[in-house]
């Protein structure tokens, strides 16, 4: 099935929320002044329809270039974009509250190597070159706890082949949730997608990365109750 605006587009169903409450004033001037400047490249199919690869020289320099796969409201993002300044990092998020609540942020910390998609991550998929992403994270992601939405997760084919594509040999991606059937799904699929799980013993999955920052979704599981998971693998 393809889109009926782009021939060529593969029809993807998008099941997560793309807007919520109403943006203050200076979220709408954020989104209005900031976006544009911040994208990583020509993404969507309106502008990019033939989905020639992003130049990502041309945006980062000879940086390594990092992916954020959902930022949520943006803290860890911005945290690893102000502790790693040689690194180009590019933050997903198709929430645009989230997004606009992000710009808030690299307004207040003054990076300067962040590129923001305001859309699915697919999209973004279809045009980063080949192993071109030297590090992913995939933080909290919507568990979607119904078992007929499972097939509705990240860590699906749909998902991983993409990404597995777009990373490096040696890259390492990152997971971190509190839902335990997520955790499960997580460890059943990634590694027969070319990943290998660098877990040696449980303090390898109980405590979080050496330059973690709790976002507000971790600091909410915690208050009721949910046990983090930290996952990390590594592209073979």
């Amino acid at each position: 099935m393809t889109d009926g605006k782009h021939p060529k587009a593969p029809w993807r169903n998008f099941y997560g929320r793309i807007k919520g409450k109403g943006l203050r004033s200076s979220q709408e001037a954020w989104l209005e002044q900031d976006l544009a400047k911040l994208s990583p490249g020509p993404v969507d199919w309106d502008v990019n329809p033939q989905r020639a690869p992003l130049d990502l020289r041309a945006l980062f320099g000879d940086r390594p270039v990092w992916l954020e796969i959902g930022f949520g409201g943006g803290e860890h993002l911005v945290h690893q974009a102000a502790l790693n300044p040689d690194i180009g990092i590019i933050g997903c998020e198709p929430y645009i509250n989230g997004v606009a609540m992000l710009l808030g942020k690299i307004r207040k910390a003054g990076v300067t190597n962040l590129a923001v998609h305001p859309g699915d991550v697919r999209d973004l998929f279809d045009v980063l070159p080949e192993a071109s992403i030297d590090k992913a994270f995939l933080l909290y992601p919507d568990p979607w706890p119904k078992k007929r939405h499972h097939r509705r997760r990240f860590v699906t084919p749909d998902y991983l082949d993409p990404l597995a594509r777009a990373l490096k040999p040696g890259a390492e991606f990152r997971v971190a949730t509190d839902i335990a059937d997520y955790v499960r799904q997580t460890l059943e699929q990634v590694p027969g997608h070319g990943f290998d799980w660098l877990a040696e013993g449980p303090g390898d999955w109980r405590r979080p990365w050496g330059d973690w920052i709790s976002t507000r979704y971790e600091q909410k599981a915690l208050r009721e109750g949910r046990v983090p998971h930290y996952l990390t693998f590594r592209r073979a």
